[in-house]
């Protein structure tokens, strides 16, 4: 190939190289520029969710269930089997004999019984007397106590295992009580960011108006069709609606900080929600039903955790008050044993196969420390029941007052709204009398700020329905079901 051909293909080559790479350029510069998926706007379910299963103060509650079972299985340990043996040894002395037994033991949930049963021998010179006295092949024993007056019904070990059942249904009302609190106070954060960002919408609209204003009075400044200091003016008016944005902007990452403990990521971490995840508006409202209100508060009064919780405490009252009535009984205990000798060969005074019966009868006769304790309870059980009827009295009243604040704040709903309609109308009349010259620059600010605070108080009285309806959902103890004030 000559010298000309040669050059041919070098510049052929180097175009084909530049035209990749331009086109690769072009790719890189599309893949680059390609827009993000919008976020997906943030709702209050999704919060909700978050705070029911990652929020970390109500998942410690929930751990409360699990000490209240650790302390029910600590009761039940009253009633484990029991392996019990012992030795006896005499190497001086008269008697000169040797004892050991092995005996299993168990104690009853019934009368407070407890049987037994196990192997006995005794070996070398022993009294006649004494009960460990076996023949050389040992014995079989086996028997049964039990509390025939005090302990029978209950006793101590019975009542603290109750007691303890009872308070694995009192961890219900506790974490229910959180969870109702804490679910209420995610609500409210999540309406105050979202309001929050409206707000921060309509200081920023406000001050795009001045901005976009302040070019075309300059220009009516160059022409002499307005005075300078009307120019002056609408530059003050933008510096104040900057300093406005700037708080709006503050109050909306303050909202938006204190949500984040309630919103988790994936890794269980606060996540701060951003503004692309704002919803454009307030979810809508609906009046609540009065005819559904007396409804309402008989369930709050039986679904309250306060009512449960006190009902719980009063029945662990009743066990104290049944232990302190039983410890006012006499002792009256009755024990039966059968022992058998396996082995042919044994002492004349001991039979192949011997019973026992045994009884013991023991009163105090003062028993005051009961008597006290008996009265003690049953005052605490009056001043619970005391604290229960006076517990659903306020429920009923909180339910009563918050759905007095939600159907007043529907009405502020309608009045906001039409208090923004006039003022959007006087607005856009007097920009038009602005436009021809019939106003000064004032009066439209005026009329703009009033358009503007219309609007805020629209946002606040949307945010205040929402605040009305955790409110009055936390007061009817609401788990899902159809209240007054449902959506």
């Amino acid at each position: 190939m000559n010298l000309a051909a040669r050059a041919r293909w070098v510049r052929v080559a180097g175009w084909l190289l530049a035209a990749w790479f331009c086109i690769g350029a072009v790719r890189a510069q599309t893949v680059k520029t390609q827009p993000a998926p919008p976020a997906r706007p943030l709702l209050v379910d999704e919060v909700l969710a978050s705070v029911v299963s990652r929020y970390p103060p109500l998942l410690a509650a929930l751990i409360e269930q699990d000490i209240a079972s650790g302390r029910l299985r600590q009761t039940e340990g009253a009633f484990d089997l029991n392996l019990n043996a012992g030795m006896n040894s005499t190497p001086l002395g008269y008697y000169d004999g040797r004892t050991g037994s092995v005996i299993l033991e168990q104690a009853l949930q019934s009368w407070g019984a407890k049987v037994y049963g196990g192997y006995r021998l005794g070996s070398g010179f022993l009294p006649n007397y004494n009960l460990m006295r076996t023949p050389a092949g040992g014995q079989l024993t086996a028997g049964v106590k039990i509390n025939l007056l005090r302990d029978g019904r209950i006793d101590k070990d019975r009542a603290a295992q109750a007691q303890a059942r009872l308070g694995e249904a009192a961890a219900d009302p506790f974490i229910a009580r959180q969870r109702l609190d804490f679910v209420r106070t995610a609500t409210i954060a999540y309406f105050n960011w979202l309001g929050a960002g409206l707000r921060l919408s309509a200081a920023e609209e406000l001050l795009r108006v001045a901005n976009d204003r302040d070019a075309a009075v300059a220009e009516q400044v160059k022409r002499g069709a307005l005075a300078p200091i009307v120019r002056v003016d609408n530059e003050r008016l933008v510096i104040s609606r900057k300093l406005a944005a700037i708080q709006a902007q503050r109050r909306f990452e303050a909202t938006a900080i204190e949500l984040s403990l309630f919103l988790r990521d994936g890794q269980d971490r606060p996540s701060i929600a951003t503004r692309d995840r704002l919803p454009p508006a307030f979810p809508g409202t609906v009046d609540p039903d009065g005819t559904r209100l007396q409804r309402d508060i008989a369930d709050a009064v039986a679904r309250r955790p306060e009512t449960r919780g006190i009902a719980i405490s009063i029945e662990q009252l009743k066990i104290e008050r049944d232990l302190a009535q039983n410890e006012l009984l006499p002792s009256l205990d009755v024990g039966i044993e059968a022992r058998q000798s396996p082995m042919q060969r044994r002492q004349p005074d001991i039979e192949a196969l011997e019973t026992r019966l045994g009884v013991e009868f023991n009163v105090p006769l003062q028993r005051r420390a009961a008597a006290g304790r008996l009265k003690t309870v049953e005052g605490q059980i009056l001043r619970l029941r005391t604290e229960e009827q006076f517990m659903r009295e306020r429920i009923e009243n909180e339910v009563r007052d918050a759905y007095s604040a939600l159907a007043a704040v529907v009405s502020q709903i309608t009045q906001a709204r039409r208090n923004v309609v006039l003022a959007e109308t006087l607005e856009q009349a007097e920009r038009l009398r602005f436009s021809q010259g019939a106003t000064d620059l004032f009066a439209l600010q005026i009329r703009e700020q009033a358009t503007f605070d219309a609007r805020l108080g629209e946002i606040d009285a949307f945010n205040e329905y929402q605040r009305a309806l955790a409110n009055y959902r936390a007061a009817v103890a609401n788990d899902g079901q159809e209240t007054s004030a449902r959506r």
